[in-house]
């Protein structure tokens, strides 16, 4: 590879690491390419995108960045892919899918908006990871949830009530 383009793929990867907050390294040595453009077309069924990075270049982009990703420098061995999506549990949910087939993608490591995860073992945190428009649904839903009863109970209490009321104002007639 030519050092111009060494440098367009620094800048490239820099830029894509500035401006997103979600991103996985994967360790997918040994897929053949068959296996890894059916790895690629998941991810772009799932909003993810893919991309082999050798590690040095990896490396100098995230030294470039403006951001702290010195914890993700010991996973940068062996083949990597980044993987880069707007939803935390993305690509764990991809990586997840794909390997009930297969052995790999490995879990490297992950930043999700400045919290970093080192290692295979947190695949399964990340994925089960509630989306941002999945808490808001769920505090919408727990806010709605004490309004409905109320109205509920006054719908079906309504006859009881204007019964109470009636038999009250008969009482005092």
């Amino acid at each position: 590879m030519k050092k111009d383009d060494k440098v367009q793929v620094i800048e490239s990867v820099t830029e894509k690491l500035e401006n997103n907050e979600v991103f996985y390294l994967a360790d997918t040595s040994e897929l053949t390419v068959e296996t890894i453009n059916k790895l690629r077309r998941l991810c772009f069924k799932r909003g993810v995108s893919m991309q082999v990075v050798k590690n040095t270049l990896l490396k100098k982009a995230m030294e470039k960045s403006q951001k702290d990703f010195e914890p993700l420098f010991d996973v940068l061995k062996g083949a990597t892919s980044l993987m880069i999506a707007q939803v935390g549990n993305g690509p764990g949910k991809v990586i997840k899918e794909f390997r009930k087939n297969s052995s790999k993608p490995i879990l490297k490591g992950a930043w999700i908006e400045e919290s970093i995860y080192i290692g295979d073992d947190q695949l399964e945190n990340l994925a089960s990871l509630k989306s941002k428009e999945e808490l808001i649904g769920d505090i919408i839903g727990l806010l709605q949830s004490p309004a409905n009863n109320v109205v509920s109970a006054l719908k079906s209490g309504g006859n009881t009530l204007s019964g109470v009321l009636k038999t009250l104002s008969e009482k005092e007639g």
